[in-house]
């Protein structure tokens, strides 16, 4: 995942299916799962019940700077929340925009969403900073 190796020491006597079942799960998914038809059913089955959507059009000339803050937001909560892209190209991905009440127009925007009782927040943003995003999900999980 993410052209990375993750190794769960063996040697560990603390090692047991709970603690292994979590680093399975923890690193199933890359850091940023790009949402389309065919990852939305292992998105919406993923353990984890906070997720951050990044909204943006993929095409911008902004987009590879974007994701790279992104993902290296996405690798300081990793385990608590699932961090999602979202083109906002694509006509399967309207739903979701009409879902958060965002318009083309309000892009890009971060949409940060609780799975059990679909509580939802939205930040759209002009730039993207490390600092905003931490701000944005450390305030959404308090």
């Amino acid at each position: 995942v993410d052209n990375d190796r993750r190794d769960l020491d063996m040697n560990n006597r603390d090692v047991d299916a709970k603690k292994l079942t979590r680093f399975v799960r923890m690193n199933e998914l890359r850091l940023v799962t790009e949402y389309n038809p065919v990852t939305s059913i292992g998105v919406m089955q993923s353990s984890l019940q906070f997720n951050l959507l990044l909204i943006t059009d993929k095409m911008s000339p902004k987009h590879p700077e974007r994701m790279r803050k992104f993902r290296t937001a996405a690798e300081l909560y990793k385990g608590k929340i699932l961090f999602i892209l979202l083109d906002s190209n694509l006509k399967s991905n309207e739903r979701v925009l009409s879902y958060f009440q965002l318009k083309k127009s309000q892009l890009p925007a971060l949409a940060m969403f609780h799975t059990p009782d679909d509580e939802h927040d939205v930040l759209t943003v002009d730039e993207i900073s490390i600092e905003r995003l931490q701000d944005f999900c450390n305030r959404f999980l308090q």
